[in-house]
């Protein structure tokens, strides 16, 4: 809790130490469960907890940002006794500014950074683990280009001008007065806001590509669940029994001595190699058919239906308000130049005002706020689990229990980094009103678009003029460069489009295998150990 004049702030009704031992506990389980035995190691692996963890932490930034804004004023939009005083305000804006500069600054960091650096140390390790030196140099070799990156990024952001620059008849030590000026009149805001936008695009393009796949694919394989085990061992014993018999005649061709044409030696290979992996699939079979987990799965298949129904109208309800958000602002923003940004709501978004009315009834806004957040999260892990790592058209790793690679799970935790910068947008964008605002809203903004003046009137809960709301921290570094929010806008449209998809897709497919992901062709006979021992 934190005090503020007579009155205590519970920070998400949460004690802090207990949500962070929470966090590293589940970042440990699930790193892990994904973690493949025989080529752990420890460097990579604290590295993808701490990286899973931060993503977390970061996202649950949000709603206590929301919250404090919110907490500041009374229902009618006035401001509470220790709220009226703007030197108040500020500490309380300051801090929760600073706890985004700390998490993006370590964001920065682990991107740019850490997670590149423990890559290529990996990539580099010798067989005999004898040269470190040489590990260490070839990894820095390599990170000294993302870091690279990250200064121009930084340099970029701190001397755009976001005001008018001088007339061309200033002197030029007026000129680079301004530049100077300019870099320390947003306290450096403006500079780590550009590097976290560039990165945010990059985050943009993946919760397209992982997160609209993972909000279809989560609650349907829910609801369909997983194929029968004694189908499945069934059905591989007659595979593996058909695989023999052709093989059988194979080798009887070449019995009288005479060698096998290279068309009939091609062929035993692939079935050789296809009966391989049929033993291998009958002994993990075998294994899920004793396995406790496979029958307490069963058991509640009932609670798995009900879950995944809850999963995909919830995936529906943001798709739904997410597209009423995106028409919102293409008929009453100011247009592409501001990048589309509106002031409140002029259409009824069904997520904005579920949100509202929720908020005489502390604190269910604020939970619901956050189960989004981590829906999101969660919905992001299930996509990149279930699609693999991608280059474009080249799968780069795969992400299966106990048998994922050290450098996937460092790929994994660096996506989930960048998909927890671009949820604050994704949330922005599904409730405008609340998340900029929170409890308080403009009733009217004037504006210019063009040359006409235009003023909109919106319906609050309170009365607020725009020189007395407070707006949550991460309005600030959403918007602070329009060019961004454009694109964001743009990837809103493209969002909903690859959802669409998947759902399709994931409708489309039938059951998967209770041992979704534990046998593939290329794996070695030595990685079932895992699973025997």
């Amino acid at each position: 809790r934190m005090r503020l004049g007579n009155y205590k702030l519970p920070l998400c009704c949460f004690n802090d130490s207990l949500l962070l031992q929470v966090i590293l506990a589940f970042c440990w389980v699930y790193i892990r469960k994904f973690q493949s035995r025989q080529e752990s190691e420890v460097v990579s692996t604290i590295t993808a907890i701490c990286a899973l963890a931060i993503a977390l932490i970061t996202s649950a930034l949000l709603p206590v940002d929301i919250f404090l804004v919110s907490f500041m004023k009374y229902p009618n939009g006035t401001y509470k006794e220790w709220a009226a005083n703007n030197e108040t305000r500020g500490q309380i804006e300051d801090t929760v500014l600073y706890g985004y500069y700390t998490l993006y600054s370590i964001i920065l960091f682990c991107v740019f950074l850490w997670i590149p650096f423990v890559y290529f140390y990996y990539e580099e390790r010798d067989d005999d683990n004898v040269n470190k030196c040489s590990q260490v140099k070839n990894a820095l070799k390599y990170t000294v280009g993302f870091i690279i990156v990250c200064v121009v990024l930084l340099l970029i952001g701190a001397f755009v001008p976001l005001q008018a620059p001088p007339g061309q008849n200033s002197t030029q030590w007026e000129k680079v007065q301004y530049l100077f000026e300019e870099l320390g009149s947003g306290h450096g805001l403006p500079a780590l806001s550009f590097s976290i936008s560039s990165l945010t695009l990059i985050g943009m393009l993946a919760v397209i590509t992982y997160t609209a796949y993972g909000m279809s694919v989560l609650p349907l394989n829910l609801i369909k669940g997983t194929r029968s085990v004694l189908y499945e061992r069934l059905e591989n014993t007659e595979d593996i029994e058909d695989v023999e018999h052709q093989i059988e005649k194979l080798k009887a061709k070449c019995k009288d001595g005479r060698p096998l044409s290279s068309r009939d030696r091609h062929n035993l290979q692939e079935l050789e190699g296809k009966l391989q992996v049929l033993r291998r699939r009958g002994r993990h079979l075998e294994i899920a058919e004793r396995n406790c987990c496979t029958k307490v799965g069963s058991a509640l298949r009932p609670f798995k239906i009900l879950l995944g129904v809850f999963f995909i109208l919830v995936a529906l309800l943001f798709t739904v308000a997410l597209f009423i958000s995106n028409l919102d602002k293409a008929f009453h923003s100011a247009g592409i130049s501001t990048g589309f940004i509106i002031f409140g709501t002029n259409l009824t978004n069904p997520l904005n005002e579920l949100l509202l009315a929720l908020q005489p009834v502390f604190p269910l806004d604020y939970i619901l706020i956050t189960i989004i957040t981590m829906y999101f999260v969660l919905t992001s892990m299930a996509g990149i689990r279930n699609m693999g790592i991608w280059f474009f058209w080249i799968r780069l790793y795969k992400i299966r229990p106990k048998r994922t690679r050290p450098q996937a799970l460092l790929f994994l935790c660096m996506i989930l980094l960048l998909i927890v910068l671009h949820t604050s947008y994704m949330i922005y964008s599904l409730a405008p009103q609340y998340v900029m605002y929170g409890i308080c809203n403009i009733t009217n903004n004037n504006f210019r678009k063009g040359t006409n003046e235009m003023t909109i009137f919106k319906r609050s809960f309170c009365l607020c003029f725009s020189d007395e709301c407070t707006v949550t921290r991460s309005y600030l570094f959403l918007h602070k460069f329009w060019f961004f929010s454009t694109i964001y806008y743009f990837g809103n449209w493209a969002f909903i489009g690859a959802f669409l998809i998947g759902l399709v897709v994931s409708c489309c497919r039938g059951k998967k295998s209770v041992i979704e992901g534990e046998v593939e062709a290329d794996d070695s006979d030595m990685s079932d150990d895992e699973y025997v021992h």
